[in-house]
């Protein structure tokens, strides 16, 4: 399995809920009338998330990305047991 990196170099901006989420009592289902939920910004830079926050009024946490490491390793060793 391949895993790519093309758009892990975005900074997101992700709302916390407002509402408890609720279990539909029929189905089962789990939903929540909190739709800003559902919104996910994305922004080419920091800066641009944390001036969009700031700009409407949202507080905010910054979370640094993990660092990628690359772990070099020989075709053969897919094949190893």
């Amino acid at each position: 399995m391949q895993s790519g990196r093309r758009k892990t170099h975005r900074w997101m901006l992700q709302f916390e809920p407002d509402a408890p989420k609720v279990t539909d009592p029929l189905m089962g289902w789990i939903g929540s009338a909190d739709t800003r939920t559902q919104l996910r910004l994305t922004f080419a830079s920091r800066e641009q998330a944390v001036a969009f926050a700031e700009r409407n009024g949202l507080s905010y946490v910054v979370q640094e990305p993990n660092p990628f490491h690359v772990r070099p390793k020989s075709y053969a060793e897919n094949f190893r047991a």
